[in-house]
């Protein structure tokens, strides 16, 4: 029987359809039978002991500037569907936090996928400090004594906003550079929020791996590998994704965090891993799907939808 789902994202229309991880999910939920709905975080709302969304239902198709039809636009009751996928992709804001919070009173009849109580408290470079052992040297912090005293120590350092994305103001500080100060300056000028910093891996100039994990299992990997002149591997920067198999260590790496994934129902997760080191559990909004099926031929995306289906059939 198809189930009625509802993805809460950014616009569909505008999305990449060769890329983007949403659009993929969509796609095999439709080839699967269940029926789709589409809102944007702004449409959501709490109202009266509802939480309620207006959007409208969505029909896709593989192609190019024609991929997705609406229905007309309606206002529905989250209790009354069977999956809503939290999919927007960050900044991880007030906003975000709290689409989090009303997600989370929906009723247990409402698989939320990724869990929203955990998206919340153990978000990308949050979750990574449970395993300390599996980490490259990290600091969080955002005293400028701090973070020249593990500089002072590691010497050549990255530095990024705890809560960025997308390789946006990602830093390498070699031992040699003098910006510190006033890169420290310019991030607390215009956030409150703490920085992240790392010894700079320089396996990095080898590939950033993307694993992806459904339901705590490890399914494959692409290697996505910095532009010339360039330190951040991600595809939003110019990174070139390439075909990469899993190693004994990321196999380590996966079975080390992937009970604390399952416990915590996040059901599709990508870790970064940089040589041997894990730096990143990505579960905001993942990305990943189309280029693992292409190099590997799985097809990620019905792996994902069976894990969801199991989820939502053990409640029922």
């Amino acid at each position: 029987m198809g189930l009625k789902v509802a993805f809460q994202m950014d616009p569909i229309a505008s999305v990449d359809i060769d890329a983007d991880s949403s659009f993929r999910l969509a796609e095999e939920a439709q080839a699967r039978g269940h029926t789709l709905f589409h809102y944007l975080p702004d449409a959501l709302s709490f109202r009266e002991g509802r939480i309620v969304a207006r959007g409208a239902p969505m029909t896709l198709r593989r192609v190019r500037g024609d991929h997705v039809s609406f229905g007309p636009e309606e206002e529905i009751d989250l209790a009354d569907w069977d999956v809503v996928w939290l999919r927007q992709d960050p900044p991880f804001d007030m906003h975000y936090i709290t689409t989090t919070h009303l997600l989370e009173l929906l009723p247990p009849s409402t698989l939320v996928v990724n869990d929203p109580f955990w998206v919340r408290n153990a978000p990308e470079k949050l979750l990574v400090l449970r395993f300390a052992e599996l980490t490259p040297p990290t600091m969080i912090a955002r005293d400028l004594a701090s973070i020249r005293s593990f500089k002072d120590h590691h010497g050549d350092i990255i530095l990024k906003p705890l809560y960025g994305n997308g390789g946006a103001g990602v830093f390498r500080l070699d031992p040699n550079d003098r910006n510190l100060a006033a890169l420290h300056e310019l991030f607390t000028g215009f956030t409150r929020e703490p920085l992240i910093v790392q010894k700079f891996l320089p396996a990095v100039a080898q590939g950033d791996k993307r694993v992806i994990l459904v339901d705590g299992e490890a399914v494959g990997a692409i290697n996505r590998v910095p532009a010339p002149g360039e330190t951040r591997s991600n595809m939003h920067v110019g990174g070139r994704p390439e075909k990469i198999a899993l190693t004994d260590r990321d196999r380590e790496i996966c079975a080390a965090i992937g009970p604390t994934l399952r416990e915590k129902g996040q059901v599709f997760v990508g870790i970064d891993v940089i040589g041997d080191w894990l730096t990143e559990i990505n579960v905001t909004s993942p990305t990943g799907i189309q280029e693992l099926e292409r190099f590997d031929g799985i097809n990620v995306a019905a792996r994902i939808w069976e894990a969801v289906e199991a989820r939502h059939a053990a409640r029922h």
